[in-house]
């Protein structure tokens, strides 16, 4: 055999070689991408924006001004959608796959334990919301039955909190697999949309009936930036990117800014229906939690009140299982025992209830959450990974756009935590609004308690 023969063969034998490689390769990332389709994973995303964090944004109308509100809500929606692409995008440069791994190769170790920090207190203060909003909520409910009055035990709030954290949420907390929680998240879609229903609905029904307040329709308000905090908290979605985008069967920046797109659009419509009617039908009387504006004796609204509470109480354990875990990474290597897996959710719940039992005002919670937690997760961080790991010039639209978002988080979250110590909005928790007193006694009005019942009936 000649040394052209031999070259040949040995040639040839490169070539498929390489090319049984190329489809190891292919196969090999072909198994990386996951089942999700890119409606499938539209859904996921939805479900992740819009949860509980949705009742205060009539609140966030309040702080801001109805017009420079619905400003901010696009703003905040826009940041968002960018913020969470330039995530996806600096985890291909840094070849990480979650925002744990992301920060840590990025801004180093000090930017890990920031990130836990964060990512801990982010759930826990958003579980003592959970707790304040059941408190509220439920009791009204309760009171609805007959022979429950308001010294009934089931119309005192810190017993309903007590009784949901034994019965409800720390069972469920105590899964060790958060699968097993998977199919709560259509139904706590659901009733998101039943409680925006009722919402609307009373916007048309009742809002005609309570004059607006003298400044309600003032282009912009003094507490604007803390206006920003509850959007944000009622928007944050970064903790589950990467698992998402990982879900899809082509994951590409292609795919993912598409379903990022569809999915902030979405979850915008949703928030800004939500937060006009709210705000439309109370204005300058909107509380923290727009359930503690309805009258008691109206049903709907004692029904939207029983459909929130149960959304509550199923969203609770989910954010129970993301504080664990971050416990767990940090001291535990992420591998816990049975005995330490129940102690260590022992202690969160009781930290959460025992905050929640003691503080009963949601608009103060919700912002601190926003400015403190939410803000540096949507904002600062994944704009500084961006920043940190992109090669792109100082004039690339990514790169200017990345510094703004950068720059706005820091402002936001300075500014508004110093005017949330510094200027504590009011709270009226379980104060009969003065309108419903009205409408009670005054007999020429259109909305008495007996006829609110009937609006109820007619309604269904």
């Amino acid at each position: 055999m000649d040394k052209d023969t031999h070259t040949d063969i040995y040639l040839q034998r490169s070539f498929q070689e390489a090319e049984s490689d190329d489809r190891k390769a292919l196969v090999s990332r072909r198994q990386k991408g996951g089942k999700s389709s890119l409606s499938s994973a539209s859904f996921n995303f939805i479900n992740s924006i819009i949860g509980s964090g949705i009742i205060g944004l009539p609140y966030s109308m309040k702080q801001a001004g109805f017009p420079l509100g619905m400003l901010l809500l696009i703003l905040v929606a826009f940041i968002t959608d960018y913020s969470i692409i330039l995530m996806i995008k600096s985890g291909n440069l840094s070849g990480t796959r979650t925002y744990q791994s992301l920060v840590n190769k990025s801004l180093g170790f000090i930017g890990y334990c920031i990130l836990s920090v964060l990512q801990f207190l982010y759930p826990l203060i958003a579980m003592i919301s959970y707790n304040i909003t059941t408190g509220d909520t439920l009791t009204k409910v309760f009171q609805r039955i007959p022979g429950v009055g308001p010294e009934h035990i089931l119309a005192d709030r810190q017993f309903v909190i007590l009784l949901t954290s034994i019965l409800c949420t720390l069972p469920l907390s105590l899964y060790r697999n958060i699968s097993k929680l998977g199919k709560v998240s259509l139904l706590s879609v659901l009733f998101t949309l039943v409680i925006l229903v009722i919402v609307i609905i009373r916007a048309t029904t009742l809002g005609p009936q309570i004059p607006p307040t003298e400044d309600a329709w003032t282009f912009a308000q003094f507490n604007a930036i803390q206006a920003v905090g509850v959007m944000s908290f009622a928007f944050i979605c970064n903790h589950n990117s990467f698992l998402i985008y990982g879900s899809l069967e082509e994951p590409t920046i292609s795919n993912w800014s598409r379903v990022t797109h569809v999915s902030v659009l979405f979850a915008f419509v949703i928030s800004a229906a939500f937060a006009s009617s709210g705000y439309y039908t109370f204005t300058g009387n909107t509380q923290g939690d727009i359930f503690e504006n309805y009258c008691k004796n109206d049903n709907l609204a004692t029904f939207g009140r029983f459909c929130y509470g149960i959304s509550i109480i199923l969203t609770f354990p989910i954010e129970c299982f993301v504080t664990r875990e971050v416990v767990a990474n940090l001291f535990f290597s992420g591998t816990l025992t049975t005995l330490a897996h129940v102690f260590l959710t022992l202690v969160i719940i009781t930290i959460s209830t025992a905050v929640s039992l003691a503080y009963d005002c949601l608009g103060i919670v919700l912002e601190l959450n926003g400015v403190l937690s939410a803000t540096p997760l949507v904002f600062i961080i994944p704009a500084a990974c961006y920043l940190k790991l992109s090669d792109e010039r100082w004039y690339h639209r990514d790169y200017l756009i990345s510094c703004l978002i950068l720059v706005t988080g820091v402002f936001v979250m300075t500014v508004g935590l110093a005017m949330t110590i510094m200027y504590p909005q009011d709270c009226s928790h379980g104060k009969e609004p003065f309108y419903c007193l009205s409408f009670n006694s005054t007999p020429s009005t259109n909305v008495t308690d007996d006829q609110i019942p009937v609006w109820n009936a007619s309604l269904f």
